[in-house]
């Protein structure tokens, strides 16, 4: 597959991923029944599943690697974050006010990931 097409796919999925997400956290803050049905147990996780498989797939014909390349690196630390605080927001937080600010630090954290890719600094914000 050819790297554009790969990267393409890579970014499309990575918006699904964070507005599937926002969706979710605010039927999560609003108490939405919504947030139960099976489409949204499901869709999200096949989604980051090729989110995932088009960046693995991505480090492999650039042969650049996670612990080779420190922005790569930042970018995994920051994607098992992302995920960390995801589930404390939608799952695990003890009470809504925790699920409420994990939800908000996990956006910042995506946006972290986001910034590091596009400026291939794991301090992208000038440090």
């Amino acid at each position: 597959m050819e790297l554009t097409l790969l990267k393409m796919i890579h970014v499309a999925t990575a918006a699904v991923s964070y507005a599937l997400f926002v969706v979710r956290g605010v039927w999560m803050i609003s108490g939405s029944p919504r947030l139960g049905e099976r489409w949204v147990r499901i869709v999200p996780h096949v989604n980051d599943t090729l989110l995932l498989a088009a960046g693995i797939w991505m480090t492999i014909l650039t042969h650049q690697y996670p612990g080779v390349h420190a922005w790569l690196t930042a970018k995994v630390i920051g994607l098992l974050a992302y995920i960390g605080l995801g589930m404390v927001a939608l799952k695990h937080g003890t009470t809504r006010r925790v699920r409420v600010a994990a939800w908000i630090a996990a956006q910042a954290m995506f946006f972290y990931i986001v910034a590091v890719a596009l400026t291939r600094n794991p301090l992208p914000f000038g440090g």
